[in-house]
Parts: C-alpha cells; structure tokens; sequence
C-alpha cells in the first residue's frame, strides 16, 4: 500500500504526467467516437445498400472484429460499396488499435508508471525505530569505501540523494538511500537526525556549513564531521557546528611525510590504542635484512612485536619463518618505551643526510612539505605551476621550477642521492609513470605517493611505489576512528585495525589454540574483556565468551575469519 500510495502521489503532484494521461484520455475518446462512427456506417450501408438489418450489438461485433484484424467472417458485405467501407475499417484499426494505441499507451502510461515504481524505490523517510544510524550527505570514492566498511561491520546508514532516479539506482546497487535536500530541514526531520550517531558533511565548505547549520536546527545534540580542502574554512564549520572538521588534503600531506625514508632509519608512527603504540618501521639498510621474524629478536630484546609485514603494497602475516629483505616494511606494535628503544637502536644505519624529493606542491604537497619542515628535514622541490614554487619558496630548501619528467631537471634536484622521493600530484597517471620513472633513476629510493582511484594501487606498486595513500582511504580511517571513538590509526590501502566478538568455536581455546594468524592473516594485538583491555596478549591467552578479538588485517582476512571460525 505504502509503494501505490507513493505512485499515486507520483501521479497526482508530476504537471508532466497529468498532462500525458490527458493526451492518453483525449486518443482514447478520439478511438471510441469512431468505433461509434463505424458502427452507425455499417448499419447504413448493411440497411440501405445491402437490404440487411442486424442489432447495434453485432455492428459493434463486426466493427471491433476488422479493426482488430480478427475476421471472424460470419458478417460480410456483398456489394462492392460495402466492401470498400470494410478495407477502410481495417486499415483504421491498423493504425489506431495496432500501431498508434500501443504506442501511446507506453509513452504516456505504462513508461510514466514505470518511472513512479523507479522513483518508490528510494525512501523520503526512515521508520520511527530507526536510531544510532551514520547519515552520509555525498556519494564519491570515501563514502563508497564507508559503505562497504558499514555493511561488514553492521552500522546501519542513509545516503542522501536530491534526484530519485539516481537514488534509485544507488538502491538497485545495494546502497541505502532516501531522497531528500541536504539544505532542506525536513529531510533531517525525516530521517531522524536527532537519533543519528554521525552526520557526515561530505560537499563544498558554502554546503558543508549549510547543512551543519539546516541539521542543527532538528539534532542539537548530533555528532557532525565535515570535511575541508580548504584550511581557512575550519573555523567557519565549526562555528556553524561541526563537531569535527576534516582537512583530509592537509592530513594526507602530514601522513605521507611520516612515511618517508629521511636522515637515518628509524620508526614512523602510525597511530595509538590504548596503552600500545602503532608504528611502520623499514628493514632498508638494517640489521634485520636477510633475517627471519624469528631471527630478529625484536620481541625478546625491546619487548616489541611485530603484527604484519607490508610487501609492494601487500600486508601479509608476521610468521616466524618469513624472511625479510631490504623493501619489506613491518608493522610493529609496542609501548611508547619499548619503541623509543627500538628507535635508538636504529638511529645509526641507513644514514642519508640528503634532501628529500618532493614533486607536486598542491594543497597535499605543500601540507607534506611544511611537515617535513618541522621535522628539520631537507626538501627539494620539483612544481611546473610557478605560483606554486613562489608560495612554498620559503618552505622547501629548494625549489625547481620545471616538469618532473625532466631527466636533467631531476638530477639537479637531487634524485640520485635523495633518501626518498614523494609524488603529490592529484593524476594517478603522472604519479605511476614517476614512481617508474624515478625507481629507474634511483633503485635505492624509497617512493612514497598518493593516489585518487583505488583501481590504479596495484599499477602504481608495480611500478616501484613502495608505500601508497589515497584521500579516501584517509578519510575513511578517520570516519571510522570517531564512529569507535578511539585515535586514528592509519595503516594502508585496504588494511584496518578492526574489533570482532570471540566466535564460539574458538571460546576456551588458547590464543595460540586459535591459529588466527596462521590461518587468516590476521594479527591479534589485544583482547578486550569485561572492560578490561590486554594489549600484545600473550600466546597461551584463554578465549572467553566475553572476550572480543582487537585485531589488524584486510578485509579479506576479516572476510576468512568470518567463514572460518563464526
């Protein structure tokens, strides 16, 4: 009843549809008045020229039989006069009730009423019961990643759309959608963003803070993230409300700094839970090249413990035979003591005072190399937009005016003795051809980029990449940190630091019992259990039905668990 109801309004409110159902009625009375037309004629001419008399029934029989081209042939003229009324009959009902009916009856009919059933597809509202949902206000390539992370997760969340067609196609793909205005405060009404866990404006800064300000009118209380590209505008949404301002471009630029090979080898930090710190720490140029996880003794001399390994974009398991070369990246996890120690004892290898090469100075590029700056890191710059160079003139040490494919404009800059070499630019293309490019000039280099599409990730390890961000997986990862209200940790492209409940077939066995790990992929770095949180469990670590599994991996090893042991 509710799907007619919302056709019927479709019906009633659509000036498009009421006049083609006017156009369809005026053909329809058109149709009847000469059906009435033939029946008189053929009393007439059956009368008069054929000295017959039959009911007004049977003309109306004789009439709907020829023009439908069914012929019954049981009523037929003689004379040549009514033979030839008989072929203009016939002919009529071709055109009208065989070509022009048909026609019409899609056109202004059946097509609109199709489109009503499209458009009934998408709700205007959400039930009563709906509470602790995530409205998304904009669809591109983070909320897309949002969606998917929801449905595993079990968060339930509304995408809103202006035009129901599309969303109706959003729901056709799996998407929940409802069509509604993000500046109109009846949409908000309507989908109960007063009993929402999270408001995602995900538009320009002028939207953004028209919708933070539209919601506020209807939740007060609402937690409201917007996202900025534009650092100016930080303010301005959070006077407007906004809870937490996003400016990813600027994050993504501080996060690849933090990846990059610079001085000397060393730890970079990826983020905190709990009392256990998070950090990636290069093998390039250490002791630990050529060694096996077993080997390394990291754990038993600093305490530290490695969860996974990062191989050309890949994270796959810290097992104890693996052994390691100088492009592995691991993924180690520890307390703030255990890695300062760990830190110290790097400081001495992979020494390379050398400036660091920085190629794009975007928003992203400029946000790396001011970064880069407080850290006391030398940077070169390479920019073709000359108002670019200017601007960060006093940021970089140097900076290169020219296009980076230039071979001499390169090497002037540094490449063949630069530590590491940074992509900023915002064309995935540019971006893989130079991480070939300069992986052919340097091998040694450590090339840490950003990218937009997540299509071009594999491509762009292929190409010598060795660590890749994007601004949606970012933004992602930031989302999810204030839905679990925990730090942000960002891991990688594809890799998540993700909680699940003790699945009973694995309740009373030991953490070691388990063979997670072994199976999965997946590295386990706490146990939570009556509130109570043991971080780096140890192995022999009893599951219980409590217990919820803290645990780092891809989604496809989340994926594996799942049918493997729930």
């Amino acid at each position: 009843m509710k799907t007619l109801s919302t056709q019927l309004s479709f019906f009633l409110h659509d000036v498009e549809m009421r006049q083609n159902v006017r156009l369809l009625l005026k053909y329809v009375l058109v149709l009847l008045l000469v059906i009435a037309l033939f029946t008189v004629l053929f009393h007439v001419i059956m009368f008069r020229v054929e000295g017959k008399e039959h009911s007004w029934i049977t003309g109306l029989y004789w009439t709907l039989t020829v023009m439908s081209t069914l012929g019954f042939g049981d009523i037929t003229f003689e004379s040549d006069t009514g033979r030839l009324f008989s072929v203009i009959v016939l002919v009529t009902g071709i055109i009208m009730l065989l070509i022009v009916l048909p026609f019409a009856f899609i056109r202004f009919f059946y097509a609109p009423w199709l489109e009503a059933q499209i458009h009934s597809r998408a709700p205007r509202e959400l039930s009563a019961r709906t509470s602790g949902h995530v409205i998304l206000t904009a669809r591109d390539a983070m909320t897309d990643g949002l969606t998917a992370r929801f449905a595993r997760d079990g968060i339930p969340y509304i995408l809103i759309e202006e035009n129901a067609g599309t969303a109706s196609d959003w729901v056709s793909e799996g998407l929940a959608t409802a069509v509604g205005e993000v500046d109109n405060r009846e949409t908000y009404v309507r989908l109960r963003a007063d009993q929402a866990r999270l408001l995602v404006a995900a538009r320009s800064d002028m939207v953004n803070t028209n919708i933070t300000l539209t919601a506020r009118e209807v939740a007060p209380n609402v937690p409201i993230a917007a996202i900025t590209s534009n650092h100016d505008a930080v303010d301005i949404l959070e006077l407007s409300g906004a809870n937490h301002v996003l400016p990813l471009k600027r994050w993504l630029g501080e996060q690849l700094s933090n990846r990059i090979n610079a001085q000397s080898a060393g730890l970079y930090p990826i983020g905190v839970f709990e009392d256990l710190r998070v950090a990636d720490l290069p093998v390039h140029n250490t002791p630990l090249v050529n060694k096996t996880i077993r080997e390394t003794q990291l754990r038993n001399v600093t305490g530290v413990s490695i969860v996974g390994v990062w191989e050309r974009g890949q994270l796959v398991a810290a097992l104890p035979d693996k052994k390691l070369s100088g492009h592995h990246v691991l993924v180690v996890v520890g307390t703030d003591e255990q890695l300062s120690e760990l830190d110290d004892m790097l400081v001495i290898y992979d020494v390379n005072p050398n400036a660091i090469l920085l190629i794009g100075g975007g928003t992203v590029g400029a946000a790396a190399a001011h970064a880069l700056k407080k850290k006391g890191v030398a940077v070169h710059l390479v920019e073709r937009d000359a108002r670019r160079c200017q601007l960060l003139h006093g940021t970089c040490d140097k900076v290169f005016h020219g296009d980076a494919s230039d071979y001499d404009l390169l090497q002037e800059a540094g490449i063949a003795e630069a530590p590491s070499v940074l992509l900023t630019t915002n064309d995935d293309a540019i971006n893989v051809y130079l991480a070939s490019y300069c992986r052919r000039l340097n091998p040694e280099l450590r090339i840490v980029s950003r990218i937009t599409h997540e299509r071009n990730l594999d491509a762009i390890y292929r190409a010598g990449a060795d660590f890749v961000l994007s601004y949606s997986t970012l933004g992602l990862d930031v989302i999810m940190s204030i839905l679990n209200k925990r730090d942000l940790i960002v891991l990688g492209e594809g890799v998540d630091l993700m909680s699940r409940q003790t699945p009973p077939s694995l309740v009373g066995k030991s953490l070691v019992e388990s063979d997670i790990g072994a199976r999965t992929g997946l590295n386990v770095i706490a146990i939570k259990s009556n509130g109570d949180t043991k971080t780096a469990p140890r192995g022999d670590a009893i599951l219980t039905p409590e217990s919820e599994l803290v645990m780092i991996g891809t989604d496809e090893q989340s994926e594996a668990f799942s049918k493997l042991f729930a």
